[in-house]
């Protein structure tokens, strides 16, 4: 895995959803999560009948990890999380690479943001508005009720089955089709229904938030306005059913959260200018990683020596394996501002990718010092450090490292970094232990059992690093174990 500042996660999340869904533009929530589990239980009922078609499970997304991103959207979210009642440090805003403007929940608390819509987003306070709305589905406990809107449908689909395999039984196929067809449609249109009541909630209550943390509305408004105009361009087509749509018309919205918002002591408060600086970059950076080249170059032309402009190109220069272009972008970063830790955490990265480690230290240094010890840049460090090859930086690159990782608990990449800082000091032990750590956070059970063992014989018994693996080893074998169970 490339060690850029944007790192790639792989991960299937679902749930209560804000903005749009293929073609269903401006049009996508709780269902998005709840209508899948709610198909996969048509799923099995079909086989079982052998006469529904398997509906393909969601593809999974990848989650984009970024310290200067998750620093952006946890202070943005902090007052808005504060005014629901909750703790900030328990609340996460995770960003995913996906193009569709979409936002969604999918239990506990954590918020899924959607590098589509930053791209699409004008401001910060547009996805403040975002933000908000996802935290009343979590308020509101939409992802926990979702079973509330399922039940009732499926004791429509189940039926329908049944009556379906009656028909068919007394020789009536075309009857029996007709039959369950009718009654997925009748069960898919009582579960929206249910999804369309839960967005107008989230809306209100999320609108409630923005009020009580002094924060303007506008932004909210100002969004579902950008969705409408994408939702009135989809129904000219002809393609977009308004009764199969989990988000009510974008419209409604707009007309039933107007008064409330423009009422409030805060409608005409200033949204936060540095925020904004902080968000125009975020989108810079975004679009630079993710799109192609040649569309960042576009946009942000030679000509454009704006900081968000030399940002942009960093990234699509340093993607495309330019590494002298993406040097001097970065390098321009710097000296205009050269006290800011996430412009040198970019340069460490170009000069280190591009093999000068030796070279890369002193900006990774400079920036883990400036983002206090943010341990995706304390990571990349880390991973410096050991790239020279000398011995005399390993204390530093493990001591680093043992921060990152504990202040961090998805963090594959530290552990991996640090399994190859203990190997290298001739301690198998505690690479065993890291490697278990590792694979535990990736899902690699057997890996992960097995390494921890190797980890509990080479390690001081009682001692906390030898409990650590003994839980890793326990907690993975019994996945193991019941995975066996599974399958006889």
């Amino acid at each position: 895995m490339p060690n850029r500042a944007f790192r790639l996660v792989r991960q299937s999340p679902h749930a209560a959803s804000f903005g749009t869904e293929g073609a269903n533009v401006g049009i996508s929530d709780l269902a998005a999560a709840s209508r899948s589990q709610f198909r996969r239980s048509l799923r099995l009922a079909a086989l079982a009948s052998l006469t529904l078609a398997a509906s393909q499970p969601a593809a999974a997304q990848s989650i984009l990890r970024d310290a200067e991103t998750e620093a952006m959207f946890a202070d943005m979210a902090a007052p808005l999380v504060k005014a629901a009642g909750m703790d900030p440090k328990t609340v996460k805003v995770v960003l995913i690479n996906d193009d569709e403007i979409n936002a969604f929940t999918a239990g506990g608390q954590t918020i899924y943001v959607n590098s589509g819509l930053i791209a699409a987003a004008d401001n910060a306070n547009q996805v403040q508005g975002v933000i908000a709305h996802e935290l009343g589905h979590i308020a509101d406990g939409h992802v926990v009720l979702a079973n509330e809107g399922v039940r009732p449908a499926m004791g429509i689909q189940i039926l329908s089955i049944v009556l379906g395999i009656a028909a068919a039984a007394a020789g009536g196929g075309e009857a029996a089709a007709g039959i369950m067809a009718a009654g997925q449609q009748a069960a898919l249109g009582n579960y929206l229904a249910y999804s369309r009541t839960t967005e107008a909630t989230a809306d209100a209550t999320g609108a409630k938030f923005l009020r009580e943390a002094g924060i303007t509305g506008q932004g909210m408004l100002d969004f579902f306005k950008k969705l409408q105009a994408q939702e009135a361009y989809w129904s000219a087509t002809g393609k977009l059913d308004p009764f199969m749509q989990n988000h009510p018309l974008t419209g409604e919205r707009i007309a039933d959260l107007s008064a409330d918002i423009q009422a409030s002591p805060a409608f005409h408060t200033k949204p936060d200018a540095a925020l904004n600086v902080r968000f125009l970059r975020v989108r810079a950076k975004l679009q630079g990683f993710v799109a192609p080249a040649k569309d960042t170059l576009g946009k942000y032309p030679v000509s454009d020596q704006s900081i968000y402009a030399h940002y942009a190109r960093a990234y699509a220069y340093h993607k495309s394996g330019f590494p002298e272009q993406a040097d001097a972008e970065a390098t321009a970063l710097v000296t205009a501002q050269p006290d800011d830790p996430y412009f040198e955490e970019i340069r460490g990265q170009i000069l280190l990718e591009a093999g000068r480690p030796r070279d890369a230290l002193a900006p990774l240094r400079r920036a883990v010092d400036g983002s206090r010890d943010a341990p995706l840049i304390a990571t990349t460090l880390g991973h410096a450090l050991i790239a020279t090859e000398d011995k005399a930086n390993y204390p530093e690159a493990e001591r680093v490292l043992r921060v990152a990782v504990a202040r961090d608990d998805d963090n594959p990449f530290g552990w991996y970094q640090l399994g190859q800082v203990y190997a290298l000091q001739g301690d198998d032990a505690r690479a065993a232990l890291a490697t278990a750590e590792q694979a535990s956070l990736t899902g690699n059970t057997k890996i992960a059992a097995f390494t921890a063992r190797n980890a509990m014989a080479g390690i001081p018994q009682n001692s906390p690093d030898w409990f650590r693996a003994q839980d890793i080893a326990m907690t993975n074998q019994n996945e193991l174990d019941d995975g066996r169970k599974h399958k006889h």
